[in-house]
């Protein structure tokens, strides 16, 4: 700031508050604020911080187990895994950076979720992402994904956490808004879990990590509006990370939680001091008194509203009892991190800022919690789409599968996921592309992880209460898939303008089947993110709102990382289909890329089979009889198929269906709660699904170096792979 700001509704809007807003500032103040009180508000009322327009409707969402210990609320869920371990996981968006600024939008959404789950006391394992980007014809499109995926890559490997799955989705929906969600999974002990609720009048408030500089200030009231043609020009808002910083901080951090020192810490993200401040304090029922001349500063004349709302990254806030500082600074300086008491807290339930000798925002907590926005937005109902017409293939049953392999959503991610270190720590049993979800175990143990990112958003945007349902569904099944037992989830919201009744209506419906499938399959939500306004204005002034992308992270434990097995295709078995097959072909992917068509209806989702036939499968995964599994979902059998053969490097002889539904429909429709399984003995597998109530059908005899299908028509291996592995070195090789 060059000059003083006037604070009146004016400033208050350009920050993003309404005037009604502004209103109730004035009310809980009993005066006109200061600037810095200003921005204060601001990011804590922004939807970024306060989930405003969402909060009234996550309440639905069941968030309790017996194997629970935290819930939404922490930096991170945290679930009970066995052998006194638990492990803590989130997922996050770092949406409107990563389209201002790629690399750098990426990379810190990487060390901010890495932060939310070691502040809790864990040592993360694992790294997972959820990208969505626009249509591949875009020219923007091929930067957005090779800064977006260097970011990642770039932050994931140096800070040397192994990134070990995700999932890719591309459509013109994301040309100006991609999505970028992270997900972040770590260990600790049950009884070494910190929390973030402050206590102990006069306790010292710490700061530790990296200096505070003026970048990221406002990002979280950027995150909580609608893009537009500027949107360019609010690079400064985008926070600059560096990962090496961010494992001298893991280490540090780690090594003082194995002391008695710590008694409250919380990560600075999103608004930085102010939300990590206002949050521990708030929750702990004190007050905090800081005195911001104390905070280590990267950059000469910073003023206390510009340290108060940077989102400079790799820093942390910590309580500490004060018999305990210099050994907490002694830790630190040995690691060679900022150290700094900045403030203490105290009784009177104020946040109050100093900066110079003067005291630049007095606020009491309370209010600024208590009455913060919640809004019951008009929603519309979504309207159910109209059934499908009756749709024929135009091309051959290997023309259309190889079509589909090589095509955006379906292709091959190797050239992704080979820039990500996915075997750092020497943890990962299965590497991305081996199993329908990654595989890391549990250092000293037996017990391993399965982890999994999934949402169809072509599904969600049809019907997005069946969408929401479904992407619990999917991220249920690919755990079952490797024998793992689902625990939980976390979420990330993506959605556009809740302002829009339409918007909004989509929101409830996704939240509503998320909530049945997750009470259904005892798969509760233990943390999350809601990211919304991911809309993009034109300047003929019309907006493009994003697909309704209610991305789910989902995590299962095995007893034994053994018992773990992948998708790949093995030799001398036979194939077996499980689940019932109907042929749903609205919003398949066959529909969109063999007809060009987006329409129908999805497939409908039976939580009731879901769980059934889901159980079946894990119970015969553990007992052996399952050697290697592949849940279906995009493509249906026929791609399902293509994928475990690629995998395995191992072909199979597909039987005629002889199912009553056309050829198309039967190998390419998406119905859910199914399998593929290979098993030694298809007849003694059937005949004990028939019996749990599970449909099953032998399909295939695996063996040999091709696909070979019902019409007698050979695909090689060769030809498969040829074909499946094109899409992204063609991309991103163009110039």
């Amino acid at each position: 700031m060059n000059k003083p700001a006037t604070v009146d509704v004016a400033l208050a809007r350009e920050f993003g508050l309404t005037a009604e807003e502004y209103g109730r500032v004035l009310t809980i103040m009993g005066r006109t604020p200061t600037l810095t009180e200003l921005g204060v508000f601001s990011v804590m009322w922004s939807e970024h911080c306060s989930y405003k327009s969402s909060r009234k409707w996550l309440r639905n969402l069941p968030t309790t187990a017996p194997w629970v210990i935290h819930g939404p609320g922490e930096n991170a869920g945290v679930v009970d895994i066995g052998q006194g371990y638990a492990a803590i996981f989130k997922m996050e968006s770092h949406n409107h950076p990563s389209f201002i600024e790629p690399y750098q939008g990426a990379a810190t959404g990487v060390g901010g979720i890495l932060r939310d789950v070691f502040t809790m006391g864990a040592r993360p394992v694992a790294n997972l992402n959820a990208l969505r980007f626009g249509s591949p014809e875009n020219p923007v499109t091929r930067r957005i994904i090779d800064g977006v995926v260097r970011g990642i890559g770039g932050y994931g490997n140096c800070v040397g956490v192994p990134t070990v799955g995700g999932e890719i989705n591309f459509h013109p929906a994301y040309d100006g808004n991609p999505l970028v969600n992270a997900m972040t999974v770590g260990i600790a002990r049950t009884d070494k879990i910190f929390l973030s609720a402050a206590a102990g009048v006069g306790n010292p408030v710490v700061y530790v990590g990296s200096r505070t500089g003026r970048d990221g200030i406002h990002g979280a009231t950027m995150s909580s509006a609608e893009f537009d043609e500027d949107a360019l020009s609010k690079r400064p808002t985008v926070q600059v990370g560096d990962p090496f910083i961010e494992k001298l901080l893991i280490e540090a951090c780690l090594e003082l939680m194995a002391t008695d020192a710590i008694v409250a810490i919380q990560d600075m993200g999103a608004a930085g001091l102010t939300s990590s401040s206002v949050e521990m304090a708030g929750k702990g029922g004190v007050g905090i008194d800081l005195d911001l001349d104390a905070v280590p500063q990267r950059e000469p004349g910073m003023t206390a509203y510009e340290m108060m709302l940077s989102e400079s990254q790799e820093r942390m806030l910590m309580v500490l009892r004060p018999d305990r500082t210099d050994v907490a600074r002694r830790i630190f300086e040995k690691w060679e991190l900022d150290f700094a008491i900045i403030g203490h807290l105290t009784e009177t339930g104020h946040i109050v800022v100093r900066h110079k000798g003067e005291v630049e925002a007095d606020i009491p907590l309370a209010p600024l919690a208590d009455q913060a926005p919640i809004y019951d937005r008009p929603a519309t109902t979504p309207v159910p789409p109209a059934p499908l017409e009756p749709v024929h293939a135009p091309l051959s049953l290997d023309a259309m599968l190889l079509q589909l392999v090589a095509s955006p959503d379906l292709c091959s991610r190797a050239w992704v996921w080979n820039q990500y270190d996915s075997t750092v720590g020497g943890q990962t049993v299965r590497r991305p592309g081996a199993a329908d979800a990654a595989i890391v175990r549990v250092d000293d143990t037996d017990i391993a992880l399965a982890v999994t990112t999934d949402c169809t958003p072509r599904y969600c945007q049809a019907d997005p209460k069946t969408g929401g349902a479904q992407a619990v569904a999917e991220a249920w099944r690919n755990i079952t898939a490797t024998g793992a037992r689902p625990l939980a989830v976390t979420d990330n919201l993506n959605f556009a303008n809740p302002e829009k009744p339409e918007i909004m209506g989509q929101f409830i419906a996704a939240i509503e089947g998320m909530a049945e499938a997750c009470t259904v399959l005892d798969f509760p939500v233990v943390s999350g993110n809601v990211s919304l306004y991911n809309e993009t204005r034109n300047p003929d002034g019309s907006t493009t709102a994003i697909l309704p992308t209610p991305a789910i992270g989902g995590l299962g434990v095995l007893e034994n990382a053994a018992h773990a097995i992948g998708l790949g295709m093995q030799d001398g078995k036979d194939v077996v289909l499980l689940g019932a097959t109907l042929g749903a072909l609205g919003q398949s992917i066959w529909l969109r890329e063999i007809l060009g068509r987006e329409d129908g209806p999805p497939p409908a989702v039976d939580l009731a089979a879901e769980r059934r036939n889901g159980d079946f499968v894990r119970t015969e995964i553990l007992a052996g009889a399952i050697t290697a599994c592949h849940d279906l979902a995009d493509g249906g059998i026929l791609v399902g198929v293509a994928e475990m053969v690629m995998a395995g490097g191992i072909g199979c002889e597909l039987d005629s269906p002889d199912s009553g539904i056309r050829p198309e429909a039967f190998w390419f429709g998406e119905d859910q709660a199914r399998y593929l399984a290979c098993v030694d003995d298809g007849a003694a597998l059937c005949a004990r699904a028939a019996a749990a109530g599970v449909p099953a059908r032998i399909i295939a005899r695996s063996g040999g170096q091709d696909l070979i299908l019902p019409s007698g028509v050979t695909i090689s291996i060769a030809r498969l792979k040829n074909a499946h592995e094109t899409f992204f070195p063609a991309l991103m090789d163009a110039r």
